[in-house]
């Protein structure tokens, strides 16, 4: 029978894949901090929290006998005060699991696109062959676990990166939305933007064809098309039945803007990606991958658009009551 392990069990794929899995009756473990969280998380989602058992986060505190066949590596740090905060959890911490776990485990490490940076000048999108050039603590811790997993020579592990992944259960979007519903939207700087997404459910397929595939990576996965930042603000303010206009903010203001931010406690809480470090990669214009080797080593196709995406994590706000009228088409 398959056991999968799955850090970031509360979080946003973990959490779907976690209940994805449980429906096709795989055994879950998942070291959490918060079992209290998770057994919520379930009892919303219609399911036995008895289906799921809750580890302790450290592995030295685990039973004996924890022997899952699959895992997934996806819990980290997004945001941050300091650097040492992202690669406590992002590196170290990973790494321990990954110990802990045996070496016939198939592993799925969900690094980050913003391990590779932005799109290199000149070039349509970035490949697995570009060199590397992370911009945030985030980007580069993402990026010093990756580098410790190729020592990992006995172990059967793929590295995926994804760029920026929307659906149900994204928390990251709902001030997006909230956004959408204003009369004046906002973007960052006048030029237009361009990145590559991916929706979580076709996020989750991509860990399905990683779990065999011999290549370890990192591999970019993305969409077929990629997206503008006029795209993402004005797609969300349709799904949310938004009426207002979008307007662009001068980069010069919102680099003051995160300086403010960094500077007030709170504001840093509240708006996380405006934060001295993270706002460097707001400044990029391209944000674009390249997902065609893994597609040809894989046979994985990305079937989601961007309306399809939004929607769906629309959809899941209204349901848990963050917004209180009908989404609309």
């Amino acid at each position: 029978m398959k056991t999968l392990l799955v850090t970031g069990a509360t979080g946003f794929v973990g959490r779907n894949l976690l209940l994805r899995e449980i429906s096709q009756g795989t055994q879950i473990l998942a070291p959490v901090r918060d079992a209290k969280k998770l057994r919520a998380q379930l009892e919303i989602e219609g399911f036995d929290p008895a289906t799921v058992t809750p580890l302790d986060p450290e592995p030295e505190n685990w039973p004996a006998g924890i022997q899952p066949t699959h895992a997934l590596l996806s819990a980290g740090v997004l945001f941050a005060r300091h650097r040492d905060e992202y690669f406590a959890t992002n590196v170290d911490w990973t790494l321990r699991i990954l110990e802990a776990l045996p070496e016939s485990a198939r592993v799925v490490v969900l690094s980050s696109q913003s391990a590779g940076g932005p799109t290199p000048h000149g070039r349509a999108a970035r490949t697995e062959s570009d060199a590397d050039t992370p911009l945030t603590w985030y980007g580069k811790s993402k990026l010093a676990l990756e580098r410790a997993l190729h020592g990992q020579k006995n172990r059967r592990i793929c590295i995926l990166r994804p760029p920026m992944i929307l659906g149900a259960r994204d928390t990251a979007t709902l001030p997006l939305f909230k956004m959408a519903l204003g009369l004046i939207r906002t973007k960052p700087g006048l030029r237009r933007k361009e990145f590559s997404f991916l929706s979580v459910d076709d996020v989750l397929e991509a860990i399905q064809s990683a779990w065999n595939l011999e290549s370890p990576g990192p591999h970019y996965i993305s969409a077929h098309r990629t997206i503008t930042d006029w795209e993402l603000i004005d797609t969300a303010a349709r799904a949310a039945g938004g009426k207002g206009v979008t307007l662009p903010i001068p980069i010069t203001a919102v680099k003051a803007m995160s300086l403010l931010v960094d500077s007030i406690p709170s504001l840093r809480r509240s708006a996380p990606s405006l934060t001295r470090d993270r706002a460097k990669e707001i400044w990029a214009d391209r944000w674009v991958v390249d997902s065609t080797a893994f597609r040809r080593a894989t046979g994985w196709q990305s079937r989601q658009d961007l309306a399809e995406a939004l929607n769906g994590a629309f959809r899941h706000y209204v349901r848990e009551g963050h917004f209180s009228r009908p989404e609309k088409s």
